[in-house]
């Protein structure tokens, strides 16, 4: 294995701390120096080509290109997915350093504290988990063969060896259980009650956060001695869904043109609950979990400029807001089977409005051991 110098790690702990706002803890600085981001990257990387997309990087044809992105305080692309249509999927990465410290920095890790980490991808998390507690007190689980395969491969070129599964993350690892951290890579919709009950009394959960309408927010939970747990949200977190959490039905399964459907109209602006305002977003998506939206900037539609399309995780119901390029404070709305999806949109809309509009960090999560969400929220 090639060792990276020591100007690679010290460029990639500045970018690091830039991204914190402050020094990467000592123990987290030790652990980069001694862990190479490099060792646990394919010889092919996928890269934002800046319009949307990925194009590879070759370590082969463009090693200058490689190194830089390997020491990058980003997320790279690591396995892409190109259907038919040319469109490209990515199905697993390589988690931002910055991002990936600030995660340990949550989960508040105590020398002999035992960790359970779902999804070990690359294996450069679990590298680092071993190298600040020692392997033996690190499980990891990959749900993809292949990439378990090759983590175990890229953790004992590194020098360390974890116990790493094959299997389901949300079934957890119940013969090394129980656990004092559980820290995941990927984001979810629920949590796990297998997690709960491998949880020690005490123990942190911390995880990204997903919802049908936004995939955003990292929620640190406390584990407690009856089986449920407690926590809140914090603003940073956009992580791939858990495999068995992804939801499958896009618009073409939902809108037929021979729909019928109910038109009405709204003062309530669409980019006022799906525009760049995480804080709105996560708002919104923590209150109807179950639906999503899709923006349409040239809908064939007449009167329509742009659109907003909402939909269903069970492919029942859609609803369309449309723009229509001059009135800026009216837009109409249709809407098709049993639920009145804009209608449930703007309820979440006037319940975060009421509760004070709580920011991210605002939102607090309860957790019952059979897995059913409580969500407080005070401003």
């Amino acid at each position: 294995m090639t060792q990276h110098a020591p100007a690679d790690a010290d460029r990639l702990l500045t970018h690091v701390a830039d991204t914190l706002g402050h020094p990467v803890p000592a123990e987290w600085e030790q652990a980069m120096r001694a862990v190479p981001r490099h060792a646990f990257l394919p010889e092919r990387l996928w890269l934002r080509d800046g319009a949307g997309g990925y194009e590879p990087c070759d370590r082969g044809t463009d090693p200058a290109g490689w190194w830089a992105a390997a020491y990058s305080d980003a997320p790279l692309v690591t396995q892409l997915h190109v259907d038919g249509d040319g469109f490209q999927e990515p199905t697993s990465s390589a988690s931002a350093p910055g991002t990936v410290v600030r995660m340990l920095e949550y989960a508040d890790l105590r020398d002999g504290h035992h960790v359970l980490e779902i999804g070990t991808g690359t294996g450069y998390h679990a590298g680092l988990l071993s190298h600040r507690l020692g392997e033996e007190q690190v499980t990891s689980i990959e749900v993809d063969p292949v990439l378990a395969e090759q983590a175990r491969a890229n953790l004992k070129t590194a020098g360390y060896t974890p116990t790493v599964i094959t299997g389901d993350g949300a079934a957890g690892h119940i013969d090394t259980a129980p656990y004092d951290r559980i820290i995941c890579t990927c984001s979810v919709r629920a949590v796990p009650t297998a997690w709960l009950a491998q949880a020690r009394p005490g123990a942190r959960i911390v995880t990204p956060w997903s919802t049908s309408w936004i995939t955003y927010g990292t929620v640190t939970l406390t584990a407690t001695e009856d089986g449920t747990a407690t926590g809140q949200f914090a603003p940073w977190g956009a992580y791939m869904v858990m495999r068995g959490q992804r939801a499958t039905a896009d618009l073409d399964d939902i809108h037929r043109p021979e729909h019928r459907y109910e038109q009405t109209s709204t003062e309530l602006s669409p980019w006022d609950v799906a525009g760049a305002d995480y804080d709105t977003q996560l708002a919104i998506g923590l209150r109807a979990p179950d639906v999503w939206h899709s923006w349409d900037a040239q809908p064939d539609v007449d009167g329509a400029q742009v659109r907003l399309w909402l939909a269903d995780d069970a492919a029942s119901s859609w609803a369309a807001v449309d723009y229509d390029g001059q009135q800026a404070g009216t837009f109409r709305v249709r809407q098709h089977g049993p639920r009145h999806l804009w209608n449930e949109i703007a309820a979440a809309h006037q319940d975060w409005d009421a509760a004070g509009r709580p920011t991210v960090e605002q939102h607090r999560l309860h957790i019952s051991a059979d897995g059913t969400v409580t969500l407080h929220a005070e401003a």
